[in-house]
């Protein structure tokens, strides 16, 4: 099973909030499942991490560096990636239960890899049909 970490996810682990490290070490680390993080989600977290002050900043990039060097799938957005976001969009649309581009790509990431998302944010994704997703905050 591959986990892609969701925002979220990244900048709790990052800060150590909730559970997320030691379910991190537990399903990843421990169990040898890979990882993935979308390149929507390195843009989130980045742009997150130049808004914090200086010294936060260098704490946070140590992490975020270890974090993504040992990411086992460089998370690429292709042509299907992206046609299943549209597919994504269009039955959320009709549905009536939109949400942010940037969660559309990530899930539709996801769906076009049978990967498992981590988000603390079952709200949302729960709306995509087919989308495979856990909670390692709680």
């Amino acid at each position: 099973m591959t986990y892609v970490l969701d925002t979220n996810t990244v900048s709790y682990f990052l800060r150590g909030e909730g559970n997320v490290d030691s379910y991190f070490q537990k399903e990843v680390v421990s169990a040898g499942n890979p990882y993935a993080i979308p390149c929507i989600v390195a843009y989130e977290v980045w742009r997150w991490l130049h808004d914090k002050p200086t010294g936060q900043i260098k704490a946070f990039a140590r992490q975020f560096d270890i974090l993504f060097t040992n990411v086992q799938d460089k998370a690429q957005m292709t042509v299907n990636i992206w046609m299943k976001a549209a597919d994504v969009y269009i039955d959320l649309k009709q549905k009536g239960q939109l949400i942010g581009d940037a969660d559309i790509l990530i899930a539709a990431y996801c769906l076009a890899n049978n990967y498992t998302l981590v988000t603390n944010n079952p709200s949302d994704f729960g709306r995509i049909n087919g989308l495979t997703h856990v909670n390692w905050y709680a």
